[in-house]
């Protein structure tokens, strides 16, 4: 090797040096050792061709690569190199035999390795002629050594013979000192202990230490000793470190004060605070193996992972917002207008209640979209709890700690999982909570759902109090009436009715298409599908007030798009009218207009069903019998009570409409409403109820163009009905053009689509005597066709300006006549 020449040049005291990392070599030990570093490598390969020892030094800094002479320590060992090994993989090593001691005098050199002239020290005379106070040292020495390796788990029989065969105090000292696991530093205190009787009580002392150490482990491991499956095991493990650790003065105390900060820096109330220290001090003084130990840490930690006062910033910018819900929904103004005004007046007071919206409409209005479109442009997080099905109260409040497996409720989880304490909260399908025979869980939604309340909500689990005043809450039904009236009345109830034609095209249109498009990997430049095409399926293959129908319909034309694209047949394709059926089948539904007839006794009425409005035929028949009223179409008590109602109201003004009252007792009359298998209730039925019988009884149709709703009395009186949006959306979706409304029902036309309202025309009705004035009269022509002007029709103003003349003549002559005429 390089520079081997050069060592003839060492002084007789020279010694080439072996600088080594975390161990130390004793007099009389063979050890292996490893040689990485290249000037490591020179001094051995320089050594073994001059057949030299080695000076085996520790370095202070094992971090050091190259380390100088004031780097190693100054006493070391000098070894013999007992074989010198080269690996397949390039590494080299040593084994090497430890002799007697030296110490550093005089470095000579660094390169091409480091050399010194070292002074040897030899063992102390008492090796060979013992005291007696040596002697009993180095007997306790040995008797510790063995119970030591006794206590071991896998006992080294060559060592223990070696102990049990050795007569030196020194090397016994010394063997001892190199197989305890101690640190390099406090090996190479004992090395540099040349005194024996010094480094005899060393190490005796730290092996006294090690043997209670080996006890403790011993006993453990009695104690936990069994029938240990795999799973035991890691418990096992666990209790012997917990107990080495606890020890040793290193028990988990540091976990613990971590906790605690998290707690103090988690921003939570003084009261709140105040309990969570109370409990960390219960978990500091409890043993680690209690049952209770791991429930009340994973209590301190949801407390301390809660985000008390982590708040999402408010997006304040209303016209962005205007934008974001525009961009994400058509139409539905006012659930937009009333975001709007929330974040205007949050802008104006941000320390304001958050409003609780409950959005009430038919299946597939947009509602649960709506949530994350208003957390969108309000830039709040958005969290969705699902309450389909949810029977339980625990499931809103939490279980109480005392249950095994106790959580939290979903409550306290979704705001956890949001991050913040103002998130957008959307409880979806409030009308379908369930309720068991022990508790309801609308009854635990009350006070999250206060306003007044919710500042102190308590989950049973947390059993602290928890703000959720700043969540903005929304909730979704499709059925107001299934809603308990206490949760009701803390909602601000937002009705949506579903869309009208036109609205639908434009949800196509805008939104729909390109969703649809997306999703079954289309292009633009690969598929479209025209207006009309559009137009086609909202009329003849969907019946329904959302858009789900609609949306899976377009899906269902794209994915034959794409089939055929894919099978070569066509690289593009145009959708018009004239595909539909190729791909959707024959129209699953016919238009209204064409099922209605001028047969006497047949009225249209009107409908309100969970998923839209629409209209119901009402049949009346006649034939001879024993004078009984018969009605069919699984129609509920309600809508029998009106039939009867009727009936009676038609008998008594049996005269005045023309009809022989002694038809009534020698006929029977039928009442069917169609669609027998839907059940059906409610009293709106009632004026359509008596226009049927009126036609039938005097013979003449009612218009087909009219429908017409209203609870009838015994008076004759058309009483308010419900649902008259969601009735009058159906009645303009079926073709009606005319329509009869209860006039205290007026002011409900405010909330029906402009578009829906201007091509309908609304009567407003008072008894029943409005509503035959109307159904029986004829219908005036459509918009559509040309009207005549009223100066083409002088003989009509010719009969009236007679009329008028006369009546003037006959006033003269006869003033009293006239005016009985009148009446």
């Amino acid at each position: 090797p390089a520079g081997a020449g050069g060592m003839m040049g060492l002084p007789p005291d020279g010694m080439i040096l072996l600088c080594v990392r975390g161990m130390a070599l004793f007099p009389g030990v063979v050890l292996p050792i490893a040689i990485g570093r290249e000037r490591s490598v020179l001094a051995v390969q320089a050594a073994v061709e001059q057949d030299l020892p080695l000076g085996v030094v520790l370095q202070r800094d094992a971090e050091l690569q190259t380390p100088k002479a004031e780097d190693l320590f100054e006493m070391g060992t000098v070894a013999e190199i007992v074989r010198y090994i080269t690996a397949p993989d390039g590494s080299h090593h040593i084994i090497a035999q430890g002799k007697q001691r030296f110490r550093i005098i005089e470095f000579l050199g660094s390169e091409p390795f480091l050399t010194a002239r070292v002074e040897q020290i030899l063992e102390p005379a008492q090796d060979k002629q013992l005291d007696m106070e040596t002697q009993a040292r180095f007997l306790n020495l040995k008797n510790q050594a063995r119970e030591a390796l006794q206590l071991l788990p896998q006992t080294p029989e060559d060592l223990d013979q070696a102990i049990q065969n050795s007569s030196v105090p020194s090397k016994l000292t010394d063997m001892v000192a190199t197989f305890m696991d101690l640190p390099p530093d406090e090996k190479q205190d004992l090395l540099e202990t040349t005194d024996l009787e010094q480094r005899m009580l060393k190490v005796s002392k730290k092996l006294a230490h090690l043997v209670e150490v080996l006890q403790l482990s011993s006993k453990i491991r009695q104690e936990t000793t069994g029938t240990l499956e795999k799973a035991q095991r890691e418990y096992y493990l666990r209790e012997q470190l917990k107990t080495i650790q606890k020890e040793l003065g290193e028990s988990g105390a540091g976990e613990l004060a971590q906790l605690g900060e998290q707690l103090e820096s988690a921003g939570m109330p003084e009261p709140v605070l105040a309990v969570a220290i109370k409990e960390l001090r219960r978990l500091e003084g409890m043993p680690e193996a209690a049952a209770e130990t791991s429930m009340l840490r994973t209590y301190l930690e949801w407390l301390a992972e809660l985000p008390w006062n982590k708040s999402s910033q408010d997006a304040l910018d209303i016209a962005k917002a205007r934008a974001i819900l525009d961009e994400d929904h058509y139409g539905l103004s006012k659930v937009k207008r009333r975001i709007l005004e929330f974040m205007a007046v949050r802008s104006l007071n941000p320390t304001g209640k958050s409003p609780i919206l409950c959005l009430v409409g038919p299946p597939g209005v947009g509602k649960t979209s709506l949530g994350q479109s208003i957390a969108r442009a309000t830039g709040r997080e958005f969290v969705r709890l699902s309450l389909g099905g949810v029977h339980d109260e625990s499931e809103i409040r939490g279980h109480r700690r005392t249950y095994v497996g106790a959580m939290p409720g979903n409550i306290i989880q979704s705001i956890k999982k949001a991050g913040t304490n103002n998130p957008v909260f959307m409880l979806d399908e409030m009308d379908k909570l369930g309720q068991s025979f022990q508790v309801d869980p609308s009854a635990a939604l009350l006070e999250v759902l206060d306003p007044e309340q919710n500042r102190t909500f308590r989950d049973h689990y947390l059993n602290v109090p928890f703000d959720l005043s700043r969540v903005l809450f929304i909730s979704t039904a499709n059925v107001m009436e299934s809603i308990p009236g206490p949760l009701r009345d803390r909602c601000e109830v937002i009705e949506l009715s579903g869309y009208t034609e036109d609205e639908k095209l434009q949800i196509a249109r805008r939104y729909l298409v390109r969703r649809q498009l997306e999703a079954n990997g289309l292009k633009r430049s690969q598929a479209s599908i025209n207006t009309s095409a559009l137009r086609e399926i909202i009329r003849h293959f969907t019946r329904e007030s959302g858009c789900r129908g609609l949306e899976r319909n377009i899906g269902s034309v794209f994915r034959n798009v794409a089939t055929r694209i894919v099978e070569g047949t066509i690289k593009r394709a145009s959708i018009t009218p004239e595909d539909l059926p190729a791909i959707l089948g024959q129209p699953l539904f016919e238009s209204e207009v064409a099922l209605r007839t001028k047969t006497p006794g047949v009225a249209t009425g009107l409908v309100w069903t969970p998923v839209g409005g629409g209209i119901l035929f009402l049949e009346a028949t006649g034939f001879p019998g024993k004078g009984e009223l018969i009605l069919t179409g699984q129609l509920g008590d309600v809508m029998r009570e009106s039939a009867r109602t009727a009936i009676s109201l038609v008998k008594a003004r049996a005269q005045a409409l023309g009809i022989d009252p002694a038809y009534f007792s020698s006929n029977d009359i039928h009442i069917h409403v169609p669609a027998g298998a839907i059940p059906k209730d409610g009293p709106s039925a009632g004026v359509a109820l008596v226009s049927a019988l009126v036609s039938l009884l005097t013979g003449k149709p009612v218009r087909p163009d009219l429908a017409m709703t209203g609870e009838i009395s015994l008076r004759g009186l058309v009483l308010p009905v419900g649902g008259v949006k969601e009735k009058v959306i159906g009645a303009h979706r079926a073709g009606i053009r005319t329509i009869c409304l209860p006039k205290r029902n007026m002011r409900d036309l405010e909330d029906v689509p402009a578009g829906a309202k201007a091509k309908l025309q609304f009567i407003p009705t008072e008894n029943i005597d409005d509503v035959l004035a109307v159904a029986f009269r004829k219908p005036k022509p459509s918009p559509s066709s040309p009207r005549k002007s009223s100066r083409k029709s002088p003989p009509k103003s010719r009969g009236k300006s007679r009329r008028k003349k006369a009546t003037k003549r006959a006033t003269k002559k006869s003033p009293r006549k006239a005016r009985r005429k009148k009446i």
